[in-house]
């Protein structure tokens, strides 16, 4: 057994039958568990599959997660592709209880790195809008970074405390996610020296309170009749059950339909707890001012150009620019003027000397059917590392911009000349 701590093991004894204790405390001494997502935003998962050798089985609460025992996934030039995202697999238990439907206002208040958020993103298919929070400035770039790879149209990523959304977003949303903060004692299995670390009573009351206030401003932004999924991995009642009840006593325009709790030696994962709450009484919807979308006549001639060289049929709608920058704006989208905002919609490129310059973001979201100018690699081609690795390739295709593909699967910008492939991916995202 991993040195647990003493006062952790008596909590553990208290909450479970006795006859479990060996069982549950014998899981330590194994390895974890881990899963992959399939993204269904870039295509078929029946189709993807198959391109996924490292997949086993199903995981039973999740119909796109698998798991898997590939230590290198990030090796894959799928997960480039965003064809999946790696995630704990009992922690892909919380998004689908919110059952998100297309066209939803969807929040996701303490959302990065973006498992859960890109999972609920993956059932809107586009449509809608999700806004994916995170106040840990660095955090919310990683975050804005899988938002881009997973290649969510209709995503808006901020970086701001709770109140300030609050303040906001009175009744906004249909659907709201909190994967509160906690003293993550699900992860002693999977990052046991930093969670064994950090984990003390202490930290679990003050992990308490943080939630107890993260609560309590997702619950003002929560329409009537919306539902709110209450999350953490960890173990410790005063963080799981203790706090569902204590939000109750305060909050009976909340009602509990169900509870879950996942324990690594009941199921395949490291551990999860998830509340499921509607509001059924509050205050009004407050209007919010939505977004026109405006965009100069050279930014627009110069993107519409681009678009009907390179695209079959007109790819972006609601087309606004900032600064020669134009954007894609998720239908209705609020006004997000004063907010910590990383990312609105689709970043889809720049205007530099009167000529439209494609980004990454743009590519991302992109199908291969969609485009005119397609390089197509299979998986060993040993130019698709080169290509990663931000180095120019040889291939044969008409001059201009060109989508890099990987089995049908976008990765890239590049621009063709002579036979010769130009690289546009991102130094940020170039492989070492």
């Amino acid at each position: 057994m991993k040195n647990l701590p003493q006062e952790f093991i008596r909590n553990m004894q208290k909450q479970l039958p006795e006859n479990e204790w060996e069982a549950f405390f014998a899981v330590y001494n194994e390895k974890p568990y881990k899963g992959v997502r399939i993204n269904p935003l870039k295509g078929e998962p029946a189709k993807i599959r198959p391109l996924l050798p490292f997949l086993e089985e199903t995981v039973a609460w999740e119909e796109n997660g698998f798991y898997t025992q590939e230590e290198k996934l990030g090796s894959s030039p799928f997960h480039s592709a965003g064809l999946f995202y790696s995630q704990e697999p009992s922690a892909m238990s919380a998004s689908p209880l919110l059952e998100v439907q297309a066209g939803e206002r969807v929040l996701d208040l303490c959302s990065a790195p973006g498992g859960k958020g890109t999972q609920l993103a993956s059932r809107m298919n586009g449509e809608g809008i999700i806004l994916l929070n995170e106040p840990v400035s660095s955090r919310a770039k990683i975050l804005s970074q899988n938002v881009e790879r997973m290649g969510i149209k209709n995503a808006v990523v901020t970086s701001e405390l709770p109140e300030r959304l609050s303040e906001r977003f009175v009744g906004y949303f249909d659907k709201i996610l909190v994967d509160a903060p906690c003293s993550g004692e699900g992860m002693f299995r999977k990052n046991a020296e930093e969670a064994l670390g950090e984990w003390s009573e202490e930290n679990v009351a003050l992990c308490a309170k943080r939630q107890r206030y993260i609560l309590e401003e997702a619950t003002k932004m929560l329409k009537v009749g919306g539902r709110l999924v209450y999350s953490t991995c960890t173990f410790a009642v005063e963080e799981d059950e203790g706090q569902v009840e204590a939000y109750l006593s305060t909050h009976p325009n909340m009602r509990l339909i169900k509870t879950e709790k996942l324990y690594p030696h009941r199921v395949k994962g490291e551990g999860h707890f998830v509340a499921l709450f509607e509001k059924v009484d509050g205050e009004s919807l407050t209007p919010l001012k939505t977004v026109k979308a405006t965009a100069g006549k050279v930014a627009l001639e110069a993107y519409k150009a681009f678009e009907k060289t390179l695209f079959h049929t007109a790819f972006a709608k609601n087309l606004h620019e900032v600064n020669g920058v134009l954007y894609a704006l998720p239908d209705n989208v609020f006004d997000w003027k004063g907010l910590q905002t990383l990312r609105v919609g689709v970043r889809l490129g720049e205007v530099k000397n009167g000529r439209f310059e494609p980004n990454h973001s743009l590519a991302m979201c992109l199908k291969k059917e969609e485009c005119k100018n397609v390089v197509e690699f299979s998986s060993t081609d040993t130019r698709v590392d080169k290509y990663l690795h931000g180095e120019t390739v040889e291939a044969e295709t008409e001059n201009g911009w060109c989508l890099v593909c990987v089995e049908g699967y976008p990765i890239g910008w590049g621009k063709a000349v002579n036979g010769v492939i130009k690289n546009h991916l991102p130094k940020g995202l170039r492989r070492i």
